[in-house]
C-alpha cells in the first residue's frame, strides 16, 4: 500500500488520486497514519452497497423481461459486429 502524508496530499493530489485507482492509500499526519483513500467503487463494496440488482425470472414483470431480452440481444449483435 501506499503512504503519503498530508502535506503529499495538498502538494502532489493527482499524484496521490491515481495511487487511489490501484488500492487504498495511506494517508499519514505526524508520522502516524490517519486517513485510509480508496475510490468510491472499493469503498461501496467493502460497505455492502452496490448498484447491482438480482431478480428472479419468476418474479420479473414483462416489461423487466423485455428489457432483459433487448439488452442480451443486443450484446449478441455488438459480439456478431466485433468478429466481423
Amino acid at each position: 500500500m501506499k503512504t503519503y502524508t498530508l502535506t503529499d496530499l495538498g502538494n502532489k493530489s493527482g499524484e496521490v488520486v491515481e495511487a487511489a485507482h490501484d488500492g487504498p492509500v495511506d494517508i499519514t499526519s505526524r508520522g502516524r497514519r490517519k486517513y485510509v483513500l480508496m475510490t468510491a467503487e472499493r469503498y461501496d463494496r467493502l460497505a455492502g452497497r452496490t448498484t447491482q440488482k438480482a431478480y428472479s425470472i419468476n418474479t420479473m414483470t414483462e416489461a423487466e423481461v423485455d428489457e432483459l431480452l433487448a439488452g442480451l440481444d443486443a450484446l449478441i449483435e455488438q459480439a456478431e459486429k466485433d468478429d466481423e
